[in-house]
């Protein structure tokens, strides 16, 4: 196998050469397995050998080896990729290192993961945009944990082509014997986790035997060697271009009035001006009428392909909406079983909200507890109230509004999903669609003719929610009493939710844990959501300890209509009070989870409105919070 890299070229050549070069495809796959199986050297062997190295990158590598002193070779080829130095000095891999290199006939993109078991956040991250896993296996230590592992999670995120590269196999005498007893072990394990088939090449990432060159010392194998393997591979990108056509929209494209295009990458399928499509999730039918590219207007367009295409028709499509096939269009639900990986320190907690992202579309989800978690070792399903770190688990999600999907096996693109903390923007988790829920696809949006809209012009005032957030004996429920005396004299039509009312009737089936707590806030966001709808201006006092739950409720109203007050009392002085004698029972360990004893009130970073009941008396702060509202608001509300 000869590699590819031109040594010279004279200028007129250039421009062919680049343009051959972006012409062809271009290959993704990871390479993973347990510890100190010899990825980051195979992988530092594929860029050697395929002269992907540099002069003075290579001048470093030599100095590098000398000083970590390695043993049998001249080079270290694992520190081309290992490139942080906790790796370097651990002779482990921590993050995923990306690598770039090509032959004469591909391209390729190559990550290398992390074996270690805590690091396995990061080996999902690579294997999600991959085509090919090369998991990798001592050839003196046969299938191990880690092995089971990240073949699992290659197969779950949807990867079909796996090379089993059985290595150092110069450290067994290149035995045939061992190599066909290591492939007899992996393809009963594979198959008993859906893994129909795999390439098994035996190889020596030091050495290089079977790496780019076939090895004499290995006669007895015929098959081709791992880059040739590469080279032949299918892509993604090939296998997308025969599914229903897809485009999530990412960007309205308006430089005129005269111009309105919708532009994104195409998820799947093909595409031609004059074709019939569809958007979804409106449902509004229209047709091609241009396809314009980065070299201008084209006739044509394939997945893969960052486009813009204009519409013969006004149709309302927007950033998160799908334009795709006619008669061919995804599904739309807003409750699916999904399997997620939690990424995340903190563990999953069920009923709170997370932002979802799915393609060009991010929407509010909650989780439900989990259906089971999977032990990838021995794929049993295990019970589990929540996920932490690492944790494959099954569960339902519940969005607030429908989404345009795809199950994950049809694709990545429509299938794939992110969660996000919506209080740290941190990503806490990957997953991957099995499919809308029965009872999704059989509720639907009934039409009501009497708008939200008409129910405020009724009552002559603009809706909205007052949500009154302190801690216990903070005097919320006291100034919000205030308050809606105030509005209902000036004729305004409100009703007030208060805490403790609600658990007599409503939440009165919920407990006081974490959880609890955030499924009571939820309810109670829903009917102050539909009271508002209603045209009433709605008023709760709610301990309401959690950011992320109060901007769950912000974001099921319109923008504008969510109003937090801050009733910012001192703990001292809240318990000072302890008109209802919580604090004294929390303190003696009579009430767990008792908010700013046992645990945590998370205090508003923006509120609209800030009151601080050491300078401002019960009935002043209602007098401002009143004028708040007349003056920065509509003085017809």
């Amino acid at each position: 196998m000869t590699a590819y890299r031109p040594d010279a070229l004279v200028a007129e050549d250039i421009d062919a050469y680049l343009a051959g070069h972006a012409a062809k495809s271009m290959l993704r796959f990871i390479t993973c397995g347990s510890v100190d199986d010899g990825k980051s050297t195979l992988i530092g062997r594929l860029l050697y050998d395929s002269r992907a190295v540099f002069e003075d990158q290579l001048a470093a590598l030599e100095a590098d080896s000398a000083r970590v002193g390695t043993q049998g070779a001249n080079i270290d080829f694992a520190l081309l990729v290992d490139g942080l130095s906790a790796e370097r000095e651990q002779g482990i891999t921590i993050d995923v290192a990306y690598r770039f290199f090509a032959t004469e006939k591909r391209k390729f993109i190559v990550a290398d993961t992390p074996g270690h078991e805590q690091y396995t956040r990061n080996m999902v991250t690579g294997a999600s945009t991959a085509d090919c896993a090369v998991i990798l296996i001592d050839a003196r230590k046969g299938v191990l944990t880690q092995t089971r592992r990240h073949s699992y999670l290659a197969h779950l995120v949807g990867i079909r082509q796996i090379v089993l590269a059985v290595n150092k196999m110069d450290l067994v005498g290149h035995d045939r014997a061992t190599f066909q007893s290591i492939v007899a072990d992996y393809t009963e394990f594979a198959a008993s986790i859906g893994i129909g088939a795999f390439t098994a090449i035996p190889l020596s990432g030091l050495t290089g035997a079977n790496v780019t060159e076939p090895s004499a010392d290995m006669g007895w194998y015929d098959g081709p060697t791992l880059l040739a393997h590469l080279e032949a591979v299918p892509v993604d990108a090939d296998r997308a271009g025969q599914r229903p056509f897809r485009l999530p929209v990412q960007w309205v494209n308006r430089p005129d009035l005269d111009f309105r295009g919708f532009a994104g990458t195409i998820a799947g399928g093909r595409v031609l001006v004059g074709d019939p499509v569809r958007i979804v999730p409106s449902g509004r039918t229209t047709t091609i009428a241009r396809i314009l590219g980065p070299d201008g207007e084209r006739t044509r367009a394939i997945a893969g392909e960052a486009v813009t295409v204009t519409l013969a028709d006004e149709v309302d499509c927007s950033r998160g909406d799908v334009i795709a096939a006619s008669d061919d269009p995804p599904a739309i639900a807003d409750q699916f079983a999904a399997t997620l990986v939690w990424l995340a320190d903190q563990p999953l907690t069920p009923g709170r909200g997370y932002w979802l992202k799915l393609g060009t579309q991010t929407v509010n989800a909650t989780v439900q507890p989990p259906r089971h978690v999977v032990d990838v070792n021995t794929q049993a399903q295990l019970s589990a109230a929540t996920l932490s770190l690492n944790d494959i688990g099954v569960a339902e999600v519940y969005c607030d509004r429908p989404i345009v999907f795809e199950p994950y096996a049809a694709g990545v693109e429509l299938g794939g999903f992110i969660l996000i903390d919506r209080a740290t923007n941190a990503t806490v988790a990957a997953g991957m669609i099995d499919g809308a829920l029965r009872r999704a696809e059989n509720v639907h949006w009934q039409s009501i003719h009497v708008t939200r809209e008409a129910h405020a012009l009724q009552k002559g005032q603009t809706p909205r929610v007052l949500w009154f957030t302190g801690l216990s004996g903070s005097g919320k429920s006291t100034i919000a009493n205030l308050v809606e005396k105030k509005l209902h004299a000036l004729g305004r039509h409100s009703f007030m939710l208060d805490g403790d009312n609600i658990r007599h009737g409503l939440n009165r089936d919920l407990d006081f844990s974490e959880s609890g707590r955030i499924e009571n806030i939820r309810r109670v966001g829903e009917v102050a959501r539909l009271m508002a709808d209603a045209g009433l201006i709605v008023l709760t006092a709610f301990i309401s300890p959690f950011r992320a739950e109060r901007g769950m409720v912000r974001a099921m109203v319109p923008p504008g209509e969510f109003v937090e007050i801050f009733i910012d009392t001192p703990l001292a002085t809240a318990e000072a009070r302890d008109v209802k004698g919580l604090y004294a029972k929390a303190r003696a360990g009579e009430i767990a989870d008792f908010t700013g004893i046992s645990s945590p009130y998370e205090a508003p970073e923006r509120p609209e409105i800030h009151i601080d009941t050491l300078r401002e008396t019960p009935e002043a702060a209602a007098e401002r919070i009143v004028e708040h509202i007349f003056g920065v608001w509509s003085p017809d509300l």
